[in-house]
C-alpha cells in the first residue's frame, strides 16, 4: 500500500494552531487537539477511515479552492469535526490526506447545509 501523508490546509492549520496556543490552559482545547493527533494516525493507517460525505454535499468552497472530488468526516472530541479529501500526488507514490477544515459541529452543519433540529 502507498504511504499516506496528512497535510493541513491553511484554514485547518490555523484552527490547529489556535487550539495548540490555548491547550496548555484548557482541557477542552487539549482534548480536541489530542483527538486530532490520534485521528491523523488512524488516517495514515487507513486513508478511508473517515465517514464518506455524499458528493452532492461537498461544499463548492472545497471543490473550487482545492479541487475536492471526495470528502471524509472524522468526528473529534467535544462535537468538533475534521474534514479531509484524498488525492494522489504528482508522483503517485503516496496518498495525500488533505485536511480541509477543523470546525465545531455548528459550523459543520452550516457548511454542509444540514438543518438544525
Amino acid at each position: 500500500m502507498k504511504p499516506v501523508k496528512v497535510i493541513f490546509s491553511p484554514e485547518a492549520e490555523e484552527a490547529y494552531n489556535k487550539l495548540n496556543a490555548v491547550a496548555a490552559d484548557s482541557k477542552v482545547e487539549r482534548s480536541i487537539l489530542n483527538s486530532i493527533d490520534k485521528k491523523k494516525d488512524l488516517i495514515k493507517a487507513n486513508p478511508h477511515y473517515g465517514e464518506p460525505i455524499a458528493k452532492d454535499k461537498i461544499p463548492d468552497e472545497y471543490r473550487i479552492k482545492y479541487g475536492a472530488t471526495n470528502l471524509f468526516l472524522v468526528e473529534l472530541s467535544n462535537f468538533w469535526r475534521m474534514l479531509y479529501t484524498l488525492t494522489n500526488n504528482e508522483t503517485e507514490v503516496e496518498i495525500i490526506a488533505f485536511v480541509l477544515d477543523i470546525i465545531d459541529h455548528e459550523k459543520y452543519n452550516k457548511k454542509l447545509g444540514y438543518k438544525k433540529h
